[in-house]
């Protein structure tokens, strides 16, 4: 273990968990902010005794991020949310003026290295409150600190995604699934252990200070060739019911209002735009790393939805 340090902000979520394990092998000393610390307990012995640390930190508090990079050799911001309440207005909280915060703070504790975490599709004419707000996130954190680097996902597989496991646990209960806007819509999967391979990588090389990378799988996939993998995998007869986008998100409405809404209006609005990697685009070619494709992994978790979960027979 060395006593390079760094602060890693949503270390408890899907995507920080598998950054820190990442992290924690190469040797880091990791500072896993969370608002409740002891949600990030279960990180500690995913590194040596000590190596990773609970700390109490919040985006939305200056003192308390300048007090969780103090000192740090490197900070990730991965902080993110889906639902951003009525009018949108907490995506801007969080994906822009939490970012902001981060790197400012970064910037005047004279940290080394900021990885921010973004997502393609991120632009400011998308018709998504949730995509236009991370690309004004991209743009704040340029302006504090212009070294970063930037790192735009598509939609992110694993064995804790929210999105292969709601679909594949929704296929259990229901006789069709929906194709949101027709089901045409274009996604790159990446898996989880990859960007948390990139951002190991990155890490530790001043030479990609400044860069932008978009990180997507080896391949293109709709929205209904994502269905017809999840319906083989957990071995469901369903129909793929086409589903326009106004009827979608008039459905989504009433849903949105629920703790853990399964589908939003904002998410509607987010499926009117692919989620590919733009050619000419920097992305893991440039790190030397070859992605997983979604249809050898996804079956490694997605089993549990069958009818006998791993005792099902494998599907020829």
């Amino acid at each position: 273990m060395s006593g390079r340090i760094v602060t890693v902000f949503g270390a408890s979520g899907f995507l920080g968990r598998h950054i820190v394990r990442a992290l924690a092998k190469d040797g880091w000393r990791i500072r896993a902010t969370s608002r409740r610390p002891q949600l990030a307990e279960f990180l500690r012995p995913m590194g040596m005794v000590g190596q990773v640390q609970p700390f109490k930190a919040d985006i939305l508090d200056e003192a308390s991020v300048a007090a969780a990079v103090r000192g740090a050799d490197a900070v990730i911001n991965l902080a993110g949310i889906m639902h951003g309440g009525f009018g949108g207005k907490r995506f801007d909280v969080i994906h822009e003026e939490g970012a902001a915060r981060v790197a400012a703070a970064a910037k005047a504790a004279g940290v080394a290295h900021l990885i921010h975490v973004s997502a393609l599709g991120a632009t400011a004419e998308s018709a998504s409150h949730y995509a236009r707000s991370k690309a004004a996130g991209e743009v704040a954190v340029k302006d504090a600190f212009p070294e970063a680097v930037i790192l735009r996902p598509s939609t992110v597989f694993g064995q804790e995604d929210q999105f292969f496991n709601r679909f594949g646990n929704l296929a259990r209960y229901t006789l069709a699934l929906p194709l949101i806007g027709g089901g045409a819509t274009k996604f790159q999967p990446v898996f989880v252990g990859d960007i948390a391979a990139a951002v190991a990588k990155l890490v530790a090389e001043p030479q990609t200070a400044g860069a932008t990378y978009e990180l997507g799988g080896p391949e293109v996939l709709t929205f209904r060739e994502i269905m017809e993998l999840i319906v083989k995998v957990t071995q469901r007869r369903r129909l793929l019911i086409p589903l326009p986008f106004f009827a979608a998100k008039l459905m989504a409405y009433p849903a949105s209002l629920l703790p853990n809404p399964p589908l939003t209006p904002d998410q509607v609005d987010l499926l009117k735009g692919d989620s590919i990697v733009a050619d000419g685009a920097q992305g893991f070619a440039a790190l030397g790393i070859v992605p997983e494709a979604a249809e050898a992994i996804v079956p490694s978790y997605l089993w549990r939805f069958r009818k006998t979960g791993q005792f099902e027979a494998a599907a020829s």
